[in-house]
């Protein structure tokens, strides 16, 4: 008998993040009748990845378009099993794969988490922008805090840094211009993701990996990127598989409530 399997591999990146290149990789190795793919996670956070297949007489255990949530920092994590369906016959396999950072099956936040203002205590800060906001936040449950540059940035909540970027110092009113925000990314535990925008340049005090406690200091606030002015842009969201955020709204401590949802046009104070 005589099988034939041949691969073509073809790896393809969310357009939306086609500038990172997130540390991942896929790969197959050939187990007696059987081929299995398997993914390398190098990154901090788990990585979700989505794969198309054409078979030829060949049978797949992860169906196409299939979410997998590979965890972070996990090597040979099993993806698919393909498996001869007819002896004697030609067989073979291509797949393409689509993936990107987070858990994007994740769809049960912690809805009760109750969130500390990003700034130094004793400050008080008007939310000149909030949830679906006119400027940039249509659609999108984010806050806009009026800090100057300088002032510090405090995490809102403890998680981990999965992604700093300080190395810009440009700025501009056209969306061509988020490619240039300074930002740092911290992943909660329910899977969820915080995103701290527009530090400025080389203002960001933590790296990659670290773990943060809430209230900490992990920066400066800025002007940088897709930005009218200094500020801080805040934001909870789920990263889905295409690239699309779905925005959880947050709520926070303040010197008047224990828990309450930020409004626009309206200064709240950190006194804790």
């Amino acid at each position: 008998m005589t099988k034939t399997i041949y691969l073509i591999f073809f790896l393809c990146g969310i357009l939306s993040f086609a500038q990172q290149k997130w540390d991942i990789r896929f790969y197959n190795e050939i187990n007696g009748r059987d081929v299995e793919i398997f993914a390398d996670n190098n990154e901090v956070m788990p990585m979700s990845a989505e794969f198309d297949f054409e078979l030829q007489n060949m049978t797949s255990t992860l169906s196409d378009k299939e979410i997998v949530v590979v965890p972070p920092q996990t090597k040979k994590f099993p993806i698919a099993k393909l498996s001869l369906v007819r002896d004697n016959a030609v067989n073979g396999f291509s797949y393409t794969s689509t993936y990107n950072f987070g858990d994007a099956l994740q769809n049960n936040p912690d809805a009760d988490y109750i969130y500390s203002l990003p700034f130094e205590k004793g400050k008080t800060q008007l939310i000149f922008q909030g949830y679906n906001g006119k400027f940039s936040h249509q659609n999108a449950s984010a806050l806009d805090f009026d800090l100057k540059t300088g002032d510090k940035v405090m995490a809102a909540r403890e998680g981990t840094v999965v992604e700093v970027v300080s190395n810009n110092n440009r700025n501009c009113v056209d969306l061509s211009c988020a490619k240039f925000n300074n930002k740092i990314l911290i992943l909660h535990s329910d899977g969820t993701f915080a995103d701290y925008a527009h530090l400025k340049f080389n203002g960001s005090v933590v790296n990659e990996g670290d773990r943060v406690e809430k209230g900490q200091l992990i920066g400066y606030s800025g002007n940088t990127g897709f930005s009218n002015g200094p500020h801080l842009h805040f934001s909870v969201f789920i990263n889905r598989i295409n690239g699309e955020r779905t925005y959880i709204k947050t709520k926070f401590r303040t010197s008047e409530r224990e828990a309450t949802f930020l409004e626009e046009k309206k200064s709240y104070t950190k006194n804790y």
